[in-house]
């Protein structure tokens, strides 16, 4: 491993990375852009879980898209030759759900801007989806990425939000992934829509905020020193491993660039090629540690 492979990092030294690295336990990956884009699972990918593995790392898969149900992201990843269980996979449909249970615990009817299959997640969890009738009144509005978006029902968020209805975001990115030749308006483009027609702004979950760490730092009875957040974005990735006080590695195989990292405020921990790299990474850290 040389340093030429570790494009930006916040350590001094190639030694200072790898006695950081020789401390995590656990990795959070960002999914799309870091694990696969698209449809596309990354070559490397496969093999980088399989080092994760046999150095007695665990990790999560976390993401800022919540267009599919936890069963929908299973089987999508299934079909890219990865198996996974519900405990490893955190959405920002899942994160959404806990928040207005615990914040709002009266508010079960929602107007919801969203896929069939995140839809599909709520009703599981117990709300009801209103249609889109103004004598139907929700207790909340729920925007999120929504691939069958129309202007009615944008319309319609707007009127509920302008009558005061608690209103949350799933997650703020502008942008979705995409190996298609398409750009893909994600949550907070809509979002910044209804601001422009509301005044108001959401609740917004999902990362950068640092809840999104906090399952995965429960559940394995973790210090967020011990984790590595690794994606592809800076506003959402890397921010949420420093609001969160874990390690923050960016790959540049998804949307952010070196310049992007070399201007962001925070900087990234460490930037690198992708999860292989950070694979690399991670088996000269536990040699050096043996």
């Amino acid at each position: 491993m040389t340093t030429e492979k570790i494009h930006l990092s916040t350590f001094d030294t190639k030694q200072a990375v790898l006695e950081r690295l020789g401390k995590i336990k656990h990795v959070a990956l960002d999914m799309d852009g870091t694990i696969y884009k698209g449809s596309t699972l990354f070559p490397f990918t496969s093999n980088f879980l399989k080092k994760l593995k046999n150095m007695g790392i665990g990790y999560s898969f976390l993401t800022n898209n919540p267009s599919k149900c936890t069963e929908d992201y299973l089987k999508h990843l299934r079909n890219m030759g990865i198996e996974a269980t519900r405990e490893e996979l955190y959405t920002t449909a899942q994160a959404t759900i806990s928040y207005l249970k615990s914040n709002h615990p009266d508010k079960k009817r929602l107007f919801i801007l969203g896929t069939k299959s995140m839809i599909t997640e709520f009703e599981r969890a117990g709300f009801e989806s209103l249609p889109d009738d103004p004598a139907i009144e929700p207790d909340a509005v729920v925007v999120a990425f929504d691939l069958s978006l129309t202007y009615a029902r944008l319309a319609r968020a707007a009127w509920w939000i302008n009558q005061g209805k608690t209103y949350v975001a799933t997650n703020p990115d502008y942008v979705c992934p995409t190996d298609e030749p398409i750009t893909l308006v994600d949550c907070g483009s809509i979002c910044a829509a209804l601001e422009k027609a509301t005044g108001r702004t959401p609740v917004v979950l999902g990362k950068p905020q640092p809840e999104m760490l906090d399952g995965i730092l429960t559940a394995h009875q973790l210090e967020a020193s011990e984790v590595a957040m690794v994606g592809d974005r800076i506003y959402t990735d890397i921010l949420m491993a420093h609001n969160a006080n874990a390690l923050g590695v960016l790959v540049l195989s998804g949307e952010a660039t070196l310049d992007d990292a070399r201007n962001a405020d925070p900087r990234p921990h460490l930037v690198v090629d992708n999860i292989a790299v950070l694979g690399e990474l991670l088996q000269e850290a536990f040699s050096c540690a043996e």
